[in-house]
């Protein structure tokens, strides 16, 4: 294995490593975090994270794979100088959007600290944009050494910092807060100047010919179909935590905390078993996608299926697990909190433990109908059931007595939906000719694209 190129096999293995670690050092960080602010400051800092996701996914969640797809092609010389161009200045919007919102935001959430943490969250959207530049640069050359690494440095860094802060700060909250959002940033600063040293120590040395500048089209060709995709998640929870927050307020005062409890607390939890199964999904992709291109879609659903079967045997025992030990997790975890916030805690562990599994299982089957040539199909169940979610959220808190509860059950009821239409669209795929289905187009790209798409790790984590 040479430094610059590993083996697909290796390069998975490391993306699979180097994500997995980050979303462990991601969920061990609420445990100091809980302890310091409170189940009130953990809804505060969830508030601010859905606008923060939008704009990140908007700003860089396609650039790792249209950069890696145009290089790996070999078509795209020079494809990362542009994107530093195109995404730079797409960085330095959403930055300054989020600055312009976070008045309003806070007002419209009725919560006066979220001004402060977006202010100080809002210049990490530049950087991530350089960040994913880099990223996609060095996986085209077939190198997931920096995507691995940059993303377990944004983790520890963050870590450090966000705990060191948010105790020093701990006598005011907002401002406690705040300071861990800060910390969000510096990370992104200095993950990013780190990879752009890289960058420049490992660059491609141009031809001594002047090479044809990539069109921006097609990066955008690639970026923007993924990004609607990616983008569907974000939105569907900043409209969650701004309606369930309002809606609870009506019959409760700690109406943030509870949301901090489900958000920041129980998700947290029940995401960990999915990132488990994340590595079945990568791998899914190359083993799917050359039967998908020879014309054997038959060959292809039963690697697909077999993936699937293989998700719900890691993904069901843990789910059966993390309803049993909910009141150990809790106790091990988030010890700090006590009485209703603690039972409250256990009550939404136990509801969501099934959405471990059918989470992973779509997660699964949306790569699996990528490979197979339909990723159309995947981002019509990703908005369905994200308009889905929202709406069920709303109705369950306001014309039932579940409280947030109701948060929990309704993202249940949506991840099972999503599941059955991904089954359902791989059991239909391919009786269609090929030819005639849109949303086969450009399958060889899609395919392509979705690799990097996986190896850049997914949406951006909270």
């Amino acid at each position: 294995m040479s430094k610059q190129k590993q083996s697909f096999l290796a390069g998975a293995i490391i993306i699979s490593v180097g994500g997995f670690v980050s979303k462990l050092l991601g969920a061990v960080y609420r445990i100091p975090l809980t302890n310091i602010l409170g189940g009130e400051g953990m809804g505060i800092y969830q508030m601010v994270y859905p606008l923060y996701c939008i704009l990140l996914t908007v700003s860089a969640s396609g650039i790792p794979t249209g950069i890696s797809r145009l290089i790996s092609s070999g078509r795209g010389a020079g494809a990362e100088r542009q994107a530093f161009r195109l995404y730079g200045a797409v960085g330095v919007i959403g930055m300054l959007i989020m600055f312009v919102l976070s008045a309003p935001l806070a007002a419209l959430q009725t919560e006066p600290a979220i001004k402060l943490c977006c202010q100080l969250l809002c210049p990490s959207v530049f950087f991530v944009s350089l960040l994913s530049v880099v990223r996609g640069y060095f996986q085209g050359k077939g190198n997931m050494l920096p995507t691995a690494t940059t993303e377990i440095m944004e983790q520890v860094i963050k870590v450090a910092f966000g705990v060191a802060f948010s105790y020093l700060f701990r006598g005011n909250l907002p401002l406690a807060v705040a300071s861990t959002l800060l910390a969000v940033t510096i990370s992104e600063i200095i993950s990013t100047g780190v990879a752009l040293l890289w960058y420049f120590k490992k660059r491609s040395k141009p031809p001594l010919y002047r090479v044809q500048s990539v069109p921006v089209k097609s990066i955008l060709r690639f970026t923007v179909p993924l990004t609607l995709t990616a983008i569907a998640l974000p939105v569907s929870q900043l409209f969650e935590s701004i309606i369930a927050v309002r809606l609870l307020r009506a019959g409760a005062e700690n109406a943030t905390a509870l949301y901090g409890v489900f958000s920041g607390c129980a998700i947290t939890i029940i995401n960990l078993p999915v990132s488990i199964t994340y590595g079945l999904a990568a791998s899914s992709v190359p083993q799917i996608s050359p039967l998908a291109e020879s014309g054997d879609m038959a060959g292809a659903k039963k690697k697909a299926f077999k993936s699937l079967a293989i998700t719900l045997a890691v993904s069901l025992p843990a789910a059966v697990g993390l309803y049993f030990l909910a009141p150990l997790a809790t106790r091990l975890i988030f010890g700090s909190l006590q009485g209703e916030e603690k039972e409250l805690l256990i009550s939404l562990i136990k509801i969501l433990a099934v959405s471990s599994v059918t989470q992973s299982l779509v997660q699964t089957s949306s790569a699996c109908l990528t490979a197979m040539g339909y990723p159309v199909r995947s981002t019509v169940t990703q908005w369905t059931t994200a308009f889905l979610r929202v709406g069920l959220t709303a109705g369950l808190i306001a014309f039932t007595n579940l409280s947030i509860s109701g948060a929990a059950w309704s993202a249940n009821c949506a991840y099972f939906v999503a599941m059955v239409m991904n089954f359902c669209y791989i059991i239909m795929a391919g009786k269609k000719p090929r030819g005639k289905d849109k949303s086969n187009e450009n399958n060889a790209d899609w395919i392509g694209g979705f690799k990097g798409r996986l190896n850049a790790g997914g949406a951006p984590r909270a």
